[in-house]
């Protein structure tokens, strides 16, 4: 039986010295609880609600808010599937600090919280679009307004997500084949916003592997709001299209940073441009020694579309290798701009795919439990909220001692610095206790309660 309890320290104080209580826990500190009780400190976590729509009809007692919390710290904690949903929080502060706390007066907590067919028939009410709606929604309308912040630079990528290419159930998923293997899975599209020294994800768009990466993101481009005048977006060779860059700066007055492909007349003509003028300066990455750049403007009429008086000039930073005899062409429509500036601008987009790196090897995004479309954008979204409350917690005043630093590398090397606590249920309450006092309380009590005590005391 689950039971609802309330802090109240005091009505737990009385009971614990007369030797009636419910269930005692110790909880020892961790990072990720850490973070999400940062994240709970800025308000973030009640206003999950506004954005993940609440289609309980039972078992509504727990927060909308706190329910998704659990499912995302489970994430963080590398725990992926939703059996592991009910061990995600188990921090004492954390708890308090939430303000409620639930246990089951036949399991313990490290059964977890609930049972987890409180998180499948919540997930089962839900279509995977809903999820991925919710997502975009939280960002856009809770997120950034509670940070005020508006990212300037953005970067667009897309990342395939594989699964077992002999399994035909995996709902919505296509094959294809990628440099002579073939592959099963689907295809992930993000606009990642440069925020501080890190970024966040602002929109995300989720669909089968067979999609090119501009049609999977077209209507994002077009409609997204984080996109707005002055901006500059950044791509790769995915996203090359003339009749988007021409949108995007005609329409609303973003810039675009795009390599050109070697195929391409406009990367032809501007290495020619180039190498006859042989105004070469040095690379302004020091890790690129054997390369030098070089500015060439005017070179709109290079690269035609199907409505030439709508094409957009552009100009490019050609990169020569020495060492190897390259050249690379990266182009911008900020004609303003000089090579240092375009090819500065663009060594930025590696941030995004070092993101997904990160959220495959380390976050489990492609550890998929379930074949059900909805039970996988699920488990995408949560990831991705996740690595969401890590870059923000990252910039906040306790958590800037993490910049520069991924969770990785944090969870490895990460010392607790605040003591145990003891979790006292009594009924309806439940009380914490430093673990240094409820030494000093367990000194006091009857051998009765002391016996009922010894086993938690036991793992401390």
């Amino acid at each position: 039986m689950l039971q609802l309890s309330q802090e109240n320290r005091e009505a737990v104080l009385t009971s614990l010295k007369k030797g009636k209580i419910d269930s005692v826990e110790i909880s020892f500190p961790n990072l990720i609880d850490t973070i999400i009780l940062g994240i709970k400190k800025l308000g973030l976590i009640e206003k999950i609600a506004n954005s993940f729509k609440d289609k309980r009809k039972d078992n509504k007692k727990l927060p909308l808010g706190i329910l998704i919390a659990l499912a995302v710290a489970a994430k963080m904690k590398l725990k992926t599937s939703l059996t592991d949903v009910v061990y995600g929080i188990t921090d004492a502060e954390t708890l308090a600090a939430f303000g409620w706390n639930i246990w089951d007066t036949g399991r313990d907590i490290n059964d977890g919280l609930f049972s987890e067919g409180v998180m499948r028939n919540y997930v089962d009410k839900y279509e995977g679009e809903e999820f991925i709606n919710s997502y975009n929604s939280y960002v856009k309308d809770e997120v950034m307004i509670t940070l005020e912040c508006e990212p300037s630079i953005h970067i667009l990528d897309c990342t395939k997500l594989s699964v077992n290419l002999d399994n035909e159930n995996y709902e919505k998923s296509e094959v294809v084949k990628i440099d002579g293997k073939v592959t099963r899975g689907y295809k992930l599209g993000t606009l990642r916003g440069i925020y501080q020294d890190s970024g966040i994800l602002e929109e995300i768009v989720f669909g089968g592997l067979k999609a090119h990466d501009m049609e999977l993101c077209r209507d994002m481009l077009k409609n997204s709001p984080y996109l707005k005048e002055g901006d500059i977006l950044i791509n790769d060779r995915g996203f090359i299209s003339r009749d988007m860059l021409n949108y995007l700066k005609n329409k609303k007055g973003v810039d675009t940073y795009v390599p050109a492909k070697k195929n391409m007349i406009i990367h032809t003509e501007a290495v020619n441009l180039a190498t006859s003028s042989g105004k070469w300066t040095k690379h302004p990455n020091k890790k690129r020694k054997n390369q030098k750049i070089q500015l060439v403007k005017a070179l709109g009429g290079m690269w035609e579309s199907a409505s030439p008086e709508e094409d957009v000039d552009v100009c490019a930073c050609v990169v020569w290798d020495e060492k190897d005899s390259e050249y690379y062409v990266f182009l911008t429509t900020d004609t303003k701009k000089t090579a240092k500036q375009i090819i500065t601008t663009y060594e930025l987009r590696p941030e995004i795919e070092e993101d997904y790196r990160q959220m495959k090897d380390f976050w489990k995004l492609e550890d998929f439990k379930s074949t059900q479309y909805n039970f996988i954008a699920f488990h995408i979204v949560m990831t991705l909220m996740g690595y969401l409350f890590y870059q923000i917690y990252k910039a906040t005043e306790e958590g800037t001692q993490f910049s520069g630093k991924s969770l990785p590398v944090l969870v490895k090397n990460y010392t607790v610095d605040k003591p145990k606590s003891i979790i006292v249920y009594a009924g309806q309450y439940f009380g914490i206790f430093p673990f240094l006092e409820f030494i000093q309380l367990y000194a006091n009590l009857d051998a009765p309660t002391r016996a009922l005590l010894d086993p938690v005391l036991a793992l401390a």
